[in-house]
């Protein structure tokens, strides 16, 4: 039975199309060994999340604010990150509190500040990096950095290395969400004196958001290697129906809309990866999709771009904006 199951999932993944569906998310969840978390499996642990207004993240926050979680919502408006506050002590009874802290995650400046004063909260449990849009115009922030790799990139590199000692010691997670869209990208050198994902004329919305995602997870592996203390994770929630994606790709969302998952079954993965026992999880690293570890490679020429000094570049360039500020 088992290995009739992993046939089924594993050609759902490779057709691309049902597996990223709601059709593929209902018949995965409906295996008999998808787990029940427990309605009180985060009373205690205090919880981040970033971009926790609508979409992915409002998903998020409901339900691990349901599971008994202490909330810190980050968010760049503080009356639209406030009334999502209000929103969820009103709607969900839970032990938990939920605390609002103000940030642009493409502007460091204000990653860091906001870093400090979630650092000085009793304790992280888990730091979920959500935040991120798909930008059709090029968009740069305060120091000129082009947005999408600003706010998803380099803003939880900045968070992440803020926190770093505290999810130390509290044994923490780190949960990246990326998206499927990653398997067209390759791993771009960014030690070139002008990296393509810089240049303002082969800017395209699509394309750069597949790059930063591809970014995301190549770093989620390379930060549970430095950290092993830190559980590590990245997933994608398959073609999720949210107000980003109605957006940023309207046509994708018509021709699709009867098959996209909710922004709750989007969530899914992602509360799971928060709330499972750590036995469940085995080792840091991995690139999830419904609850099961995926490959970050599909096509031959993306994984011939990950090479080591590529990955070195990365991880160099992001320290480097990390602490100029750009």
């Amino acid at each position: 039975m088992d290995r009739l199951r992993n046939l089924i999932d594993g050609a759902l993944d490779a057709t691309v199309a049902p597996g990223y569906s709601r059709v593929g998310y209902e018949i995965r969840s409906r295996s008999h060994d998808w787990e029940s978390l427990s309605p009180t499996a985060l009373e205690g642990r205090v919880v981040v999340v970033t971009g926790a207004t609508s979409g992915l993240g409002l998903a998020t926050a409901r339900r691990v604010r349901a599971l008994g979680a202490t909330l810190v919502l980050v968010g760049r408006d503080r009356e639209r990150t406030e009334k999502v506050r209000a929103e969820l002590v009103d709607e969900i009874r839970s032990a938990g509190t939920v605390h609002v802290v103000v940030a642009d995650m493409a502007e460091p400046g204000q990653v860091r500040a906001a870093s400090g004063e979630i650092a000085r909260m009793t304790r992280i449990d888990a730091l979920i990096h959500n935040a991120g849009a798909l930008s059709p115009q090029r968009i740069v922030n305060a120091g000129g950095l082009e947005s999408t790799l600003a706010a998803q990139v380099v803003g939880p590199f900045v968070m992440t290395t803020a926190l770093i000692d505290v999810l130390e010691r509290d044994q923490g997670r780190v949960i990246t969400v990326s998206s499927g869209g990653m398997y067209t990208a390759g791993l771009p050198d960014m030690s070139d004196e002008s990296p393509t994902p810089l240049r303002a004329s082969s800017y395209d919305g699509t394309k750069q958001y597949a790059t930063a995602k591809r970014m995301q997870v190549t770093l989620n592996e390379m930060w549970a290697q430095r950290h092993p203390e830190i559980h590590f994770a990245a997933m994608h929630p398959g073609w999720a129906d949210t107000p980003g994606v109605r957006s940023a790709l309207p046509g994708f969302a018509k021709w699709t809309g009867p098959f996209l998952r909710t922004a709750d079954q989007g969530a899914d993965t992602i509360v799971w990866l928060t709330a499972t026992d750590p036995t469940n999880l085995g080792p840091s690293g991995g690139f999830w999709c419904d609850r099961v570890r995926r490959p970050i490679h599909r096509l031959g020429s993306t994984r011939s771009s990950d090479r080591p000094d590529v990955r070195r570049a990365l991880w160099d360039w992001c320290e480097r904006l990390s602490t100029t500020g750009a």
